[in-house]
């Protein structure tokens, strides 16, 4: 979807933010508010950043460039996993930022590949919806280690021409009848669709929460994805892979994100999305800043533009996510009536509870115990899964 170009003034905003601000990343173990930079200078030239694909878009892009000098260099990632190796890289300098999800932000927050951010330096930050200023996934002991962009659900998405009847439940992509005709993300995280799954058709395991998961749960799940795997066509590592899965009439049914269907659609593909009866995972993203950035104030600059009202409504329609700033829903109105409530972006706080967003799996339950599998455990088991 090609939207109308950006025509904002945040040069107004970051006029009044002058003075520079020097390598302001710092370890997550000795960040601390006297540390944080309190003012955005003049920018560097460049800002290379780690993102999922979609997230740097020309419509908003190019803008940023004319109107700050920063020239972004994006690298794409396929996966959370993806993301923290290229963000290790080169002692952790190579990056400037990247759209974390929330199974990769706890592990670069505890790892020190990240620093805390000064929010007061984000004017829009206030307008976030109250869960996306200080969700735990970014927000720890009290500091910022981020900034949160845009949420949204993994769907299941299906080619309503091969499949007119739309599937109500996850267990088709179970299904032997779909087999050679499946395609799910090649992620661990993807274990939690499963355990949710588990959890609504086999109480008996006691799944309470897709991410805490004991060793007999973890198991269990593992079993399920095995049994699936005959019947998958491909793991998909980018969400071009499932595009071109489906343009190609390779598959028919598949784990999707709402921005395979909407550039399928955009191309004349028949296809259809939903949130099968037993829910589904989510994600919310955060843009967080290296450790060790060598573009500190192009990286401030960055948060500052994709926060603001209508550069969060064109991504959320270019992508097809709900934007974290609450004054996006009357801009995305403008770009395409109906779309506010089409994605949710004027949702109660019910529906965005209602989604079990990514988090880093650990061995803390929320039940105060300490039998949870940690990530390393999921990673694991995702490549016994999936060879």
């Amino acid at each position: 979807m090609r939207l109308a170009k950006i025509d904002w003034a945040l040069g107004a905003i970051l006029a009044v933010m002058v003075v520079g601000v020097s390598a302001c990343g710092s370890s997550s173990s000795s960040s601390s508010s006297a540390s944080l930079p309190t003012k955005i200078g003049s920018g560097e030239g460049q800002l290379n950043l780690v993102a999922w694909e979609g997230y740097a878009q020309p419509e908003w892009v190019k803008s940023f460039e004319k109107q700050t000098g920063c020239v972004v260099h994006a690298k794409y990632a396929g996966s959370s996993d993806e993301m923290v190796t290229l963000m290790r890289q080169g002692g952790g300098s190579q990056y400037d930022m990247v759209s974390a999800s929330g199974d990769a932000s706890l592990r670069l927050i505890r790892g020190g590949d990240v620093a805390a951010m000064n929010v007061a330096l984000v004017p829009e930050w206030k307008s976030f919806i109250p869960q996306l200023q200080s969700p735990s996934h970014n927000t720890v002991d009290g500091k910022h280690y981020g900034i949160s962009l845009q949420w949204g659900p993994n769907v299941l998405m299906y080619n309503s021409k091969t499949i007119p009847s739309a599937p109500r439940s996850w267990s088709a992509i179970y299904d032997s009848k779909y087999k050679g005709q499946i395609s799910v993300p090649n992620n661990p995280i993807q274990i939690a669709d499963a355990a949710l799954y588990l959890s609504k058709t086999k109480p008996s395991l006691g799944i309470t929460d897709p991410y805490e998961l004991t060793e007999a749960q973890l198991n269990a799940t593992a079993e399920l994805l095995k049994s699936q795997r005959p019947l998958i066509k491909k793991y998909w590592a980018l969400a071009s892979d499932e595009i071109e899965l489906f343009k190609s009439n390779d598959v028919a049914i598949g784990a999707a994100w709402p921005y395979q269907q909407n550039t399928l659609l955009s191309d004349k593909v028949a296809v259809k999305s939903l949130i099968p009866s037993e829910g589904a995972t989510g994600w919310a993203d955060t843009w967080m800043l290296a450790a060790h950035a060598k573009d500190p104030n192009c990286a401030y600059r960055w948060v500052n533009w994709v926060s603001t009202p209508k550069v969060q409504a064109q991504q959320a329609l270019s992508f097809g996510e709900t934007p974290a700033n609450t004054k996006a829903c009357a801009e995305m109105e403008k770009l395409s009536k109906g779309s506010c409530p089409l994605y949710h972006a004027n949702a109660s706080s019910a529906y965005f509870d209602s989604i079990k967003f990514w988090k880093t799996p650990v061995k803390e339950c929320g039940n105060g115990q300490s039998d949870c599998m940690d990530y390393t455990a999921w990673q694991q088991k995702w490549t016994e899964v999936t060879g």
